[in-house]
């Protein structure tokens, strides 16, 4: 089971579908207590799928509470601006 990415205020994400991801899978990425998304993409090309289907495939943070073997357990996961363009706004540091 996956966890759903409910929406994107990062418009200038090539991903990003009026506030939605229609990318197929999200990772997330970032440094030790920063998680950002590492599938943000900034083209000036609308991308992805033709309907909204994200969810979060794999998570590098180890250390979020909502990460187990690398997958997110999160009920949903925020994706918005940050400390990076795109950050993962349900990160929380365990």
């Amino acid at each position: 089971m996956t966890t759903h990415v409910a929406d994107c205020s990062v418009s200038n994400c090539s991903f990003n579908d009026h506030s939605h991801c229609n990318a197929a899978a999200i990772t997330v990425g970032g440094a030790e207590d920063h998680a950002s998304c590492a599938t943000f993409i900034d083209t000036g090309m609308h991308g992805g799928l033709p309907k909204v289907l994200a969810d979060v495939g794999a998570c590098q943070r180890s250390e979020c509470v909502h990460n187990e073997h690398l997958m997110c357990n999160a009920p949903e996961v925020h994706v918005g601006p940050g400390r990076d363009n795109a950050d993962c706004l349900t990160y929380a540091h365990t």
